[in-house]
């Protein structure tokens, strides 16, 4: 099922503010999305992390591969 790109956006501005408490010491963030909701620890950063690389895949938003460096001589 194809999710429109509003909710697509709506969903990416949720995850980052998650991560953004989780970031400053926030215990336990809840993310709710089409079929229920997650929720999110410190612990689980990694996680949520991949979540906000999904949906910014889904918007054409990534620039490149998770990871990638620039080599410079």
């Amino acid at each position: 099922m194809a999710t429109d790109t509003a909710t697509l956006e709506a969903q990416l501005e949720e995850a980052r503010g998650a991560l953004h408490k989780l970031a400053i010491g926030g215990q336990l963030v809840k993310i709710k999305y089409e079929d229920g909701e997650t929720e999110y620890s410190r612990a689980s950063m990694p996680e949520l992390r991949r979540y906000i690389r999904s949906l910014e895949r889904q918007l054409g938003q990534t620039s490149s591969a998770p990871g990638s460096r620039k080599v410079i001589f």
